[in-house]
C-alpha cells in the first residue's frame, strides 16, 4: 500500500534510507510529497535547499523574436544594365557575323566599312560612359567581349582566306580560350550566394570588374591594327606585304606576354564582395558642442 509521507525540506538533506525509516513512523508537516515506492530507489541523497538553488538558476526563456528585431538578410546589389554605352558594344558583337560573312565572300569593301564602325562605336561607348556616368560592371565584360568577338571573327575569317598564318591564328585564339574559361570560373568563384543558374547568368549583379593589363591593352591595339590592315590590304592600290609579316610576329610576341601577364598580374580583377569587406568603416563622429 503507498504511503505519502510529508517531510520538513527547509534545511534538512534526507537520503534513501532515512526515509525509508521515516515512511514507517506516519505522516509529518512539510512542503514536499514523495512518493516511496518510486522516488527511494535512488541511493544518491537529495538535498531540497541544493534542488531549490538549482532550480533557480535556471534562465527564463526568452520570448521569440517578432519579425521587426529579427536579423534581416543584404539585399542584392544590383544595377542598370539598360544604358547607351553597352548597346552600342551589344551592336558592336552583332556586326561581327556579318564581318565574317563579307570576308569569306570576298565583299572587302563592306568588311572595311564594319571595321570603320566598330572602331567609332568603341571610341563612343567609352566616352559616353565616362562623360555621363554611365560606367557599370557589365560594360567592363562587354567591353573586352565585343573586342575578342571581333578579333576571333577576323582571326578565322583571315586564316580561312590564307590572309595571316595559321599558327599566329591558333596562338591568338588558344590565348583567348585559357580567359574566357578563366572569366567564367571567376564569375563562378565571385558570386554572392546562393550560387544558382540564373543569378549566375543574371548580369545585373555584379561580382568582379575586369581590369586589363597594360600590355593586354597594347596587345589589342596592336591586335586590331595587324587585323584591320590585313582585312583592307586587298583592296589597297600597293603592296603592303613585308611591313605586314613584321608586324605578324610583334603580334605574336605580344599576345603571349599579354597572356601570361594575366598569370601573375594581381590586378588582373578585382572581386567586388572582396572590395567591400576591406573598405574601412567611416570614423565615428565626434562629440557634439
Amino acid at each position: 500500500m503507498t504511503t505519502l509521507v510529508w517531510l520538513h525540506a527547509r534545511s534538512l538533506c534526507i537520503n534513501a534510507n532515512s526515509l525509508r525509516g521515516l515512511a514507517r513512523r506516519g505522516p509529518a508537516l512539510g512542503y514536499a510529497a514523495v512518493y516511496t515506492g518510486r522516488v527511494l530507489c535512488n541511493p544518491r541523497p537529495f538535498c531540497a535547499n541544493a534542488a531549490l538553488r538549482s532550480i533557480s538558476h535556471i534562465p527564463p526563456k526568452l520570448p521569440p523574436k517578432s519579425g521587426h528585431d529579427a536579423p534581416e538578410k543584404a539585399p542584392t546589389i544590383r544595377e542598370n544594365i539598360y544604358t547607351f554605352p553597352n548597346l552600342l558594344t551589344l551592336s558592336r558583337i552583332a556586326a561581327c557575323p556579318v564581318l565574317g560573312w563579307s570576308i569569306v565572300h570576298d565583299d572587302f569593301y563592306l568588311a572595311t566599312g564594319l571595321l570603320v564602325y566598330a572602331g567609332l562605336t568603341d571610341l563612343v561607348d567609352g566616352y559616353l560612359a565616362r562623360r555621363y556616368n554611365m560606367s557599370s560592371v557589365l560594360g567592363t565584360i562587354l567591353d573586352p567581349a565585343a573586342d575578342k568577338t571581333l578579333m576571333t571573327t577576323l582571326t578565322v575569317t583571315l586564316a580561312m582566306k590564307d590572309l595571316i598564318p595559321v599558327p599566329l591564328a591558333a596562338i591568338i585564339l588558344g590565348r583567348d580560350v585559357l580567359l574566357s574559361l578563366a572569366a567564367f570560373y571567376i564569375r563562378y568563384t565571385s558570386l554572392p550566394s546562393p550560387k544558382t543558374f540564373s543569378r549566375y547568368w543574371d548580369f545585373s549583379i555584379p561580382s568582379a570588374e575586369v581590369r586589363p593589363t597594360g600590355i593586354s591593352k597594347v596587345n589589342t591595339a596592336l591586335q586590331l591594327l595587324l587585323m584591320g590592315t590585313t582585312t583592307i590590304s586587298p583592296i589597297l592600290p600597293f603592296e603592303i606585304s613585308a611591313p605586314l609579316q613584321a608586324l605578324q610576329w610583334i603580334v605574336a610576341g605580344t599576345t603571349i606576354w599579354s597572356g601570361a601577364s594575366y598569370v601573375f598580374a594581381k590586378d588582373g580583377f578585382r572581386v567586388l564582395s572582396s572590395a567591400a569587406k576591406n573598405r574601412s568603416p567611416p570614423p565615428p563622429p565626434g562629440p557634439q558642442p
